[in-house]
């Protein structure tokens, strides 16, 4: 039951609707969201915690507030003045039948409104963008790379061919609110000692150097890293030792950038927000490795970025997302090539742990 689930719901009203739910052990605990695709309409977040984690249960959630046009928290005081025409529920009983891949949501409020939803799911860890067949060797991919327009398209590079995935939904967490309201507070309170820069939370541009900080240092957080450069990307698809991995390819994404934040609304906060996959470049206090990178973040509340990004393709019959597959076997030479460029370890990861690892590449080969 654990995990996020989007779907469509139908009923009083039509529209989208994301839960979120965390594993606590015994029981799921987390958050629904609600948005009507009638924008006049109020969206609705709701508090989840499920008696158990039978396949059925039913429960009443008393703990929902409701949200604006651009999906905000409306403070309880200020909701009737600002919806004057609507009326509200206190509770919600609510029921769920689930499977790993499968949930029907059903709820009933005690004003009469009612909906019910039947959400599917993907558990596959492989990426489901197929690659570009025709881009197959290194060689090839110099080539692609050198035709893309500069700076219009981003990259992101990994080992094996997994589906892209923020480091906070791989730990199978998915409440992004309890992730603000509890990890957060508790990473400022204990890093203030440590950083030379007290970073100020209630300032959108600091909070967002923050959580870049917190992931460049290892913390999950819904950030994902990219790069301005095909070839920093590609050098951190064959960075891995082979020994290490389980494939015969490495993956490389290109995302247009460029056309999507022209297109889609860009989000700068993880939650409550319909879903969203927004770029972000962040200020970057204490992160040295941002400039040699040519770094920068996208910020989701969605598990599932593959899909969603789909979505958005088959709506507007575009390609956003492309796949590079290589073959593991062009490590050495791909990794020489992008060190005559000057991209090395030495290069991009500022300090003695780079350095270190740029001469371990020279004296004992890649």
């Amino acid at each position: 039951m654990d995990g996020q689930w989007i779907g469509r719901f139908e009923g009083t009203h039509e529209g989208v609707i994301v839960i979120d739910l965390d594993d606590l052990g015994t029981n799921c605990d987390g958050v629904a969201y609600i948005f009507p695709n009638d924008q006049d309409v109020p969206g609705t977040i709701a508090r989840i915690r499920t008696p158990n984690k039978n396949k059925k249960v039913t429960f009443n959630t008393t703990t929902l507030n409701t949200l604006d046009k651009a999906s905000e928290l409306i403070p309880p005081h200020l909701v009737q003045s600002v919806y004057p025409n609507f009326v509200f529920p206190k509770i919600a009983e609510v029921t769920l039948e689930w499977s790993d891949t499968k949930l029907n949501v059903q709820w009933k409020t005690d004003i009469g409104t009612v909906g019910a939803a039947n959400i599917s799911r993907s558990t596959s860890t492989t990426s489901r963008t197929p690659a570009k067949k025709e881009i197959n060797s290194w060689a090839k991919f110099k080539e692609y790379a050198h035709s893309l327009r500069p700076y219009s398209f981003i990259y992101r590079g990994q080992p094996e061919p997994d589906r892209l995935r923020t480091a906070f939904h791989r730990t199978k967490r998915t409440n992004l609110l309890r992730f603000a309201a509890e990890d957060i507070p508790a990473l400022h309170r204990h890093l203030s000692a440590r950083t030379s820069h007290v970073f100020d939370l209630t300032k959108a541009l600091e909070n967002g150097a923050f959580h870049n900080l917190i992931q460049h240092h290892g913390y999950p957080t819904p950030l994902l890293d990219w790069t301005y450069s095909p070839f920093v990307a590609a050098y951190f698809a064959f960075l891995r030792q082979p020994a290490l991995c389980k494939g015969t390819k490495v993956r490389i994404f290109a995302f247009d950038k460029e056309t999507w934040v022209t297109t889609f609304n860009q989000l700068q906060r993880i939650g409550p927000a319909r879903p969203h996959f927004s770029v972000s470049e962040f200020l970057g206090i204490g992160n040295e490795r941002m400039t040699p990178q040519q770094a920068l973040s996208t910020i989701t509340n969605v598990d599932d970025i593959e899909a969603y990004i789909q979505e958005r393709e088959q709506e507007r019959s575009v390609t956003y997302l492309t796949a590079i597959d290589l073959p593991r076997s062009e490590r050495v030479k791909a990794l020489q090539e992008l060190s005559v460029m000057g991209i090395t370890a030495g290069s991009l990861f500022p300090g003695l742990d780079g350095a270190c690892e740029e001469l371990r590449g020279r004296f004992f080969g890649f």
